[in-house]
């Protein structure tokens, strides 16, 4: 059996006497699509804050491509290969859209990227910026800005890429373009990890989810039979068992 890309073993994080990450076991297989939902205050963010270096576990371990990361550096699991967007996109808005990439391709790729400049234009393509390339970031619209998010995070060459609540605020028609921009570039062979709310949007690219409840993992499978799991109805969806 190949090793997992992302391994999460019993991770634990807790603020005082406010548990926030419960045990939870996780594995993401290169170049799977997995979707994360649950309902406000259920640790999704904290997840990904733990992933991603931003906050220390209070407990378990994180395995990146084999290797323990548990107490690695942020930007050191970035130059491995693991990148994040945030809910709210907040590019250097006096730098242009270009110039906004570029760090990312400079400082966040760990030298895995041979020629930022043509990497920088491969990226923004890949993302529908290479238009707006000149623009300031500061002027752009909330799909730019999301686009934007997207890019820069792709401008580090992750191996795993972890989406958070990316298609939020959007129009129905913008939420349905960012969404194709998204199942392009994993079909290209980015693994994705992603937090949404926008249930349509997530289960149209992933092909598994996870449900975080108070912290625990509370479902993980098929998007279809988990959203159809009565514990799940009632925890996330608000639908009690006897009234499904």
């Amino acid at each position: 059996m190949s090793t997992p890309l992302l391994r999460i073993s019993g991770l634990r994080k807790s603020y005082g006497a406010v548990v926030v990450a419960d045990a939870i076991d996780l594995d993401i297989t290169e170049g799977e699509a997995v979707g994360i939902i649950g309902p406000n205050g259920a640790g999704k963010s904290t997840l990904f804050n733990l992933i991603a270096g931003e906050v220390a576990p209070s407990g378990g371990k994180i395995f990146f491509a084999g290797r323990d990361i548990t107490t690695l550096p942020q930007p050191s699991r970035t130059h491995l290969g693991v990148a994040r967007s945030y809910q709210i996109p907040r590019p250097f808005s006096d730098m242009t859209v270009y110039e906004n990439v570029l760090v990312g391709a400079m400082f966040g790729s760990g030298g895995r990227v041979s020629d930022p400049a043509v990497h920088c234009a491969q990226t923004l393509a890949a993302c529908g910026l290479l238009d707006k390339a000149d623009r300031l970031a500061g002027s752009l619209t909330l799909l730019e800005r999301k686009r934007l998010e997207l890019a820069r995070a792709m401008a580090c060459k992750p191996r795993l890429l972890m989406l958070d609540e990316i298609a939020g605020g959007l129009t129905e028609p913008e939420a349905l373009e960012l969404v194709g921009t998204i199942r392009t570039i994993h079909a290209e062979g980015t693994t994705i990890l992603w937090i949404e709310h926008v249930l349509h949007a997530l289960v149209s690219v992933v092909s598994r989810l996870v449900v975080l409840s108070f912290g625990k993992k509370l479902g993980d499978g098929d998007p279809h039979s988990v959203l159809n799991s009565p514990e799940v109805r009632e925890a996330y969806l608000g639908i009690e068992e006897a009234e499904a």
